[in-house]
């Protein structure tokens, strides 16, 4: 058979018995109302206790928002690790909360906190004061590239085809003379090298 007349008759299968039409998928109508049902059963099935006198709960997000339940019900089971928020939830920025939500804030939403402030100072400012505070990074004066083009030329001994070594050999630009030695050593020039060109 074509797979894709196969697939057509899977889309048109019929929920229901004979004499109902087709429908693509079955249409649940649920309310709150039942939802709510169901999950006091599941709390009371953990044996939950209410705890009383919370005149309120504050969800912090990572991204600053703050859900906000203003008298809510709080019902928790330790034996279960479980812990329920029932009541009328709004979602609030961190700053609508201030100052009042500082008490309840950890060491990572009090950074976040300052980094959110910081960028709302930022963006007040027009981000001018980012640039001056960012590390101060000085700002370049001289060109570097004409400085390393007046340094001395260096010349290296290659090794030789057996693989040893040979004794580095450097030429000093102003003496013209080779300096030798174990490792890389630069060659100065004497007086008596002046003494010679000189001549």
């Amino acid at each position: 058979m074509n797979q894709e007349k196969l697939k057509k008759l899977q889309a048109q299968v019929r929920i229901g018995g004979k004499g109902t039409p087709r429908r693509k998928k079955k249409v649940v109508h649920a309310t709150a109302a039942t939802d709510d049902k169901k999950l006091q059963s599941s709390l009371k099935k953990l044996s939950v206790n209410t705890i009383p006198g919370i005149e309120e709960v504050n969800m912090i997000k990572d991204d600053g928002t703050v859900i906000h339940f203003n008298n809510p019900k709080a019902q928790a089971s330790l034996a279960a690790n479980t812990f329920a928020i029932t009541g009328h939830g709004e979602n609030k920025q961190i700053t609508e909360m201030l100052p009042g939500i500082l008490s309840q804030l950890g060491p990572e939403g009090l950074t976040q906190l300052k980094r959110l402030a910081s960028s709302v100072a930022n963006s007040a400012t027009g981000g001018k004061a980012n640039i001056e505070e960012d590390d101060e990074v000085p700002e370049l004066v001289e060109n570097f590239d004409e400085a390393s083009k007046e340094e001395i030329p260096v010349n290296v001994a290659e090794k030789d085809h057996k693989g040893k070594g040979k004794e580095n050999d450097l030429v000093s630009a102003g003496s013209g003379e080779e300096a030798k030695g174990e490792g890389l050593k630069e060659a100065v020039p004497s007086s008596d090298s002046k003494d010679k060109h000189s001549n």
